[in-house]
């Protein structure tokens, strides 16, 4: 029992037994920690259950959680590919006890679970306790036979665990193996403990503190064990390799890559080869967690996550988009264990092949410049700041590609010099829109878009999560609360609010915290990216950096989404019956009803409307799948996708389609190269299938003018 798979069935069955809930994995991106970028541990998706927020039914879980570390204050990406067990994503498993069992159990279930299940001899195993756990040190005495010798005190944070600067707190128990003399280093707490001897496979926590402020600190009521054990680390272990991309797993999808290259790997090589596979793994679960590429917050971090390993495939010898390739491996390799995979494999693969298409052009224009702009710089000089700034904005080519391209010859970037080319294009663009006209209420959000990023939309995802808030407005003003009583404007670092565009109305919902509520009476967007609430606050205050939880109005939204996805169904059911001429001049889609603006040169007959009507309910019918693809703007226009008038649309463009193709007596067809009756570029929000939206009546038409 070696195989990754395996031994992550082997973790879950082996807590189930044991009484434990065996939970899902949550998104990559946490609905219940707008402090994080990514999920990043086990723990994330209890952490309300942990603080007494929230409650479930089960008091004890495990769980094969996925985990990205690619942004913000959890960075590994840079050491990826280069040492034998740093990853973007890997997963950690776990097992938790919310109030139940405590250390004695957690020990207990961890020994035994390492030497029965997995056969870890215990004469290579070793622990660390928290320098004053003496209960922690006598229990692994007692259930595991361990001397003194063998359980190491450490006093230092390594071994003390805290969610944050307050909140719940507590000692560790680290659980280490001796992989032999063969590998440098030495025990943890030693000097040369960074070796790769000694290796640390599991950390339990024992939850059992409440930090209030520094220095104060009271037991907690119900003492909880919360544990992370890495399973890349566990397969290496188990398999006798030391690097984690020795393993079955990375092994599979190395292969992958070395036959889409067509290049065995060899020592010289084998870091891209590693870049790659990990960097798959990684981008493959964004994009089926919801994360696209941009130019912004998680999207950009995906974006660089992408590059990283289609600059890696391209000095492997790659000359064509090879990314895509590799995900059916990936997908054999991980779906059992992940669905989500297999139902987002088409949108990952498409998304990977846009991305490294568009990205060749750029890598290709900005290694032409930086050659040029290079060629008589030596070693230990630097390139110009303004040239680097123009290969980012003129041509895509991001600072840290530029760093990593020039790297190799030992030529830097003045990065001083690139920051202030950066600052002047921002005094420059902030002129010129306080010079375009707009009213002067709106320059305000200028300044806070510039201060606070784009918002993060998780509304195709989510219709509830976690935020913090950015910014406040009251009659136009920014202000540092809002109270009871009053109205006025929220930003929120991310929000699963839909704001009004493309016709489609804004959602409304709540905004919650301890004693705070707040209506949502409305959502719009500004500056293109930013979210923002019309709110009303009904009781407490609201306040700029507050943590808030956001719920959309279920019901309304729902009712939108069937109303989307109708006006789509109704569009080609008009061009079916009065003729390739149709084409959306505009529309409103709100809870109670649609509204579909279209050119037509004459009054439309009742029995024309009666086809109309027919045509889409026949479709309806069908209970197809609404389905959702990432394309570049011009190839979703030459697969057939309709674009909608009044709308802009950027390189990399949502295609919803949806139903069969069916002819005017509402028989599905076969209408040559389209595979479905409707596909359109669309931003807003749908329906699951055809048939959640209801049934379609029109229940009048009128004329607004000749034509």
């Amino acid at each position: 029992m070696s195989g990754v798979n395996e031994i992550r069935s082997t973790f879950l069955d082996f807590f189930a037994r044991a009484g434990h809930e065996a939970v899902p994995s949550s998104s990559l991106v946490p609905k219940n920690d707008p402090t994080l970028m990514f999920t990043n541990a086990g723990m994330v998706q209890f952490k309300n259950v942990f603080t007494g927020v929230e409650k479930r039914g089960y008091d004890r879980a495990t769980t094969a959680q996925k985990c990205v570390r690619a942004g913000g204050k959890h960075n590994d990406l840079d050491n990826v590919g280069y040492t034998a067990r740093h990853h973007t994503f890997f997963e950690m498993l776990g097992n938790f006890s919310f109030g139940d069992y405590f250390k004695d159990r957690a020990i207990e279930l961890a020994w035994t679970l390492i030497t029965k299940e997995f056969g870890l001899k215990p004469d290579r195993l070793l622990v660390t306790v928290y320098a004053d756990d003496d209960e922690a040190a006598n229990l692994w005495k007692k259930i595991a036979g361990f001397p003194d010798e063998k359980i190491i005190r450490i006093g230092t944070s390594d071994n003390f665990w805290q969610m944050g600067d307050t909140g719940p707190c507590g000692p560790c128990s680290e659980i280490f193996i001796d992989q032999g003399p063969a590998l440098q280093g030495g025990p943890p707490g030693s000097p040369d403990e960074d070796g790769d001897r000694f290796l640390e496979f599991w950390n339990l926590v024992f939850m059992q503190y409440e930090q209030l402020e520094p220095g104060l600190r009271n037991p907690l009521p119900r003492p909880s064990i919360d544990t992370g054990m890495g399973l890349e680390r566990m397969a290496a272990i188990l398999q006798g390799v030391h690097s984690n991309y020795d393993t079955d797993l990375f092994k599979a999808l190395i292969d992958a890559a070395a036959h889409a290259v067509s290049r065995a790997p060899e020592p010289a090589t084998m870091a891209s080869y590693r870049v790659i596979a990990d960097h798959l793994r990684a981008a493959s679960f964004l994009v089926a967690d919801g994360v696209l590429p941009g130019n912004e917050g998680r999207g950009y971090v995906l974006r660089r996550i992408m590059r990283r390993a289609m600059r890696h495939a391209e000095i492997l010898g790659a000359r064509e988009p090879t990314m895509y390739r590799l995900v059916p491996t990936l997908v054999r390799e991980m779906g059992q264990a992940y669905p989500e995979l297999m139902r987002a494999e088409a949108l990952i693969g498409e998304t990977l092949k846009l991305e490294e298409t568009r990205f060749r052009r750029t890598l290709e224009r900005g290694l032409s410049i930086l050659d040029s702009e290079t060629r008589d710089l030596k070693a230990g000089e630097k390139l110009s700041g303004d040239t680097a700034f123009t290969l980012y904005d003129t041509y895509g080519f991001p600072l840290d590609l530029t760093q990593d391209a020039l790297k190799a010859r030992g030529i830097g970037v003045d990065t001083e010099a690139f920051t202030a080319a950066m600052q002047r294009q921002k005094q420059a663009a902030r002129e010129a829109w306080k010079g375009s006209g707009e009213a002067a209420t709106e320059t305000v959000w200028f300044g806070i878009r510039e201060r606070v990023g784009a918002t993060e939309f998780l509304g195709y995802e989510t219709e509830a999560a976690e935020g913090i808030v950015t910014a406040l407005l009251r009659d136009g003003a920014e202000v540092k609360s809002l109270e009871a009583g009053q109205t006025g404007l929220a930003l929120v670092n991310q929000t699963p609010f839909y704001a009004e565009s493309g016709g489609q109305v804004g959602d409304t919902g709540l905004i919650l915290a301890a004693g705070l509520k707040v209506r949502v009476t409305g959502t719009e967007k500004k500056l293109g990216d930013l979210f923002v609430h019309h709110v009303s606050v009904e009781a407490g205050t609201l306040g700029l950096d507050q943590a808030v939880e956001l719920k959309v109005d279920h019901a309304r939204r729902k009712a939108i989404r069937a109303n989307h996805s109708a006006t789509h169904l109704l569009h080609e059911a008009l061009r079916q019956v009065l003729g390739d001429h149709v084409a959306q001049k505009g529309s409103l889609v709100s809870p109670e009803r649609l509204r579909f603006d279209i050119s037509h040169p004459k009054p439309i007959e009742a029995d024309e409307l009666a086809r109309v009507e027919d045509i889409a309910n026949a479709v309806l019918l069908q209970n197809a799948p609404v389905v959702t693809k990432l394309m570049a703007v011009d190839d979703a226009i030459a697969s057939g996708a309709r674009a909608l008038f009044g709308e802009k649309y950027g390189d990399e463009v949502r295609v919803v389609s949806m139903g069969l193709p069916v002819d005017a007596s509402g028989a599905e067809t076969d209408r040559g190269r389209l595979k479905n009756f409707s596909i359109e570029l669309c931003g807003g929000t749908h329906a699951g299938r055809t048939g959640d939206i209801g049934a379609i009546t029109i229940v009048s038409d009128s004329a607004v003018g000749a034509g």
